[in-house]
């Protein structure tokens, strides 16, 4: 799957919802949108975002916070045809304990959204029905080796069969898929990751009962991505 980039003139002319069966995918590198956005995170963001990005430590990381949720506004506000500060966000239940932390939605409308990020990326992801997304930065090799028994067994095997230069980006696979499904489902990592067998290979889209999982082509970042659908 390859995502739309988010640039300022995505939202100028208001994008076309996701049709049935075909969710938007959007992509937004925040050196290229950080400058945009800054003037609009006081009117567009409410206060609880504000005190969410002001309370990260890096700089970096408040960017890509106000980069990922002012496009995220902008963006569901296009769809619905709202302002963008009218957006109302809530939380669905968990489909495990019935808490009020499964996936975020905005009540009343027949449109659902994950969103991801991670160093100077972000991955926006809608649908007319339960959506997924998940970017990382490819992992270093300690990192694989210390989470691949995180992994369900036959991802791990596949893993195990990549020559160690390989590893990092057939395990980000994995992840993102596994992360992006989670989402999906409304239970994050709080269900266990190694239940769900969703590969470490590339071969694509993978699905399983009820769901389709597809990789997120991101260019010649060092990153990979997923996007999770539930099938109608």
């Amino acid at each position: 799957m390859r995502p739309e980039r988010l640039t300022a003139a995505a939202w100028a002319r208001p994008p076309e919802p996701p049709r049935p069966g075909r969710p938007c995918v959007w992509l937004a590198r925040v050196e290229e949108l950080r400058d945009v956005v800054a003037p609009l995170a006081d009117t567009l963001l409410d206060s609880g975002e504000r005190a969410r990005a002001a309370a990260l430590r890096r700089a970096a990381d408040r960017d890509g916070y106000r980069v990922a949720h002012v496009c995220l506004r902008l963006l569901l506000g296009a769809y619905l045809q709202v302002e963008p500060s009218d957006v109302t966000f809530v939380r669905l239940p968990c489909p495990l304990c019935g808490g009020p932390h499964g996936r975020p939605d905005v009540p009343g409308v027949p449109l659902c959204f994950s969103l991801s990020r991670t160093d100077g990326l972000c991955l926006l992801a809608f649908a007319d029905t339960a959506i997924g997304a998940d970017i990382e930065r490819l992992p270093g090799p300690d990192t694989v080796a210390a989470l691949t028994e995180t992994l369900h067994p036959r991802e791990a095997d596949e893993l195990a069969a990549y020559p160690p230069e390989e590893r990092p980006a057939a395990f980000a696979r994995a992840w993102t898929r596994k992360e992006a499904y989670l989402k999906a489902l409304g239970t994050g990592l709080a269900r266990d990751p190694r239940l769900d067998d969703l590969g470490a290979d590339a071969r694509g889209p993978r699905r399983i009962p009820g769901w389709t999982v597809d990789d997120v082509t991101v260019g010649e970042e060092e990153a990979a991505a997923a996007v999770a659908v539930a099938e109608r």
